[in-house]
């Protein structure tokens, strides 16, 4: 037997947040519903762990980015390496507000976290340096908002799949520092712009199981060289 309980509801000027619980047979997976749409839940968090290790192969940095909270399962993939600083943007100000309230253990662990900073804004603004409190460099950049350019809940996120946006990301990096984004699946356009980009683009095709249903996600990065030929 299936039950699906509503942990938090907000609706706000994007539309509406979702938090809620299932359990099944005595287990327990948090989802996070954008606008009736499937986000993101607790039942496969491989990928997050993923993003993070791509995002820093050496598993090293003093400072990172990362763009979107989502349930925070990647904000603590980074924690759990070496790092000493995680700046989170999160557009919708109320998963913050869940996350201090601590009403799901995943979120509640990012704001409890002494290595991470929870920011309610546009991510997009501080990659293009709009939101002067919060500036690069960063060792590493991670965008895991939406589900990528390809299969958007929200249309207006759209501006940061941008060459123009991208390119501010990549400025933002440190020396040898990576832009890691995460996408619902294989996304040629957007390897087509990060490569307009630099010559260091990677593609990362990861086959995940979800039940009966097979997903083919894939994470693309992109580093800065530590020598100005290396870029484009």
């Amino acid at each position: 037997m299936e039950t699906i309980e509503t942990i938090a509801r907000h609706h706000g000027p994007r539309g509406e947040v979702v938090l809620r619980r299932r359990m099944r047979d005595g287990v327990a997976v948090e989802e996070l519903i954008i606008n009736g749409a499937f986000a993101i839940d607790s039942s496969e968090t491989d990928t997050e762990r993923l993003l993070a290790e791509f995002a820093l192969p050496s598993g090293r940095a003093h400072r990172v980015l990362v763009g979107g909270l989502g349930l925070g399962y990647t904000v603590a993939a980074l924690s759990a390496l070496d790092v000493d600083a995680i700046d989170v943007v999160e557009i919708e100000q109320c998963l913050i507000d869940w996350a201090y309230q601590g009403i799901a253990p995943s979120i509640a662990a990012a704001a409890s976290d002494p290595l991470v900073r929870l920011h309610a804004g546009d991510i997009r603004l501080v990659l293009e340096g709009v939101i002067e409190e919060l500036v690069g460099p960063w060792d590493a950049i991670v965008l895991d908002v939406d589900n990528g350019p390809d299969f958007l809940i929200h249309p207006h996120n759209r501006a940061l799949y941008t060459e123009d946006s991208l390119r501010a990301a990549y400025a933002q990096l440190a020396p040898g520092g990576t832009l890691a984004i995460w996408c619902q699946g294989p996304a040629p356009a957007l390897r087509a712009l990060l490569e307009h980009i630099a010559s260091s683009v990677e593609e990362h095709i990861l086959d995940v199981s979800r039940g009966e249903r097979s997903f083919g996600y894939a994470i693309y990065t992109v580093s800065r060289g530590l020598k100005p030929q290396q870029e484009r």
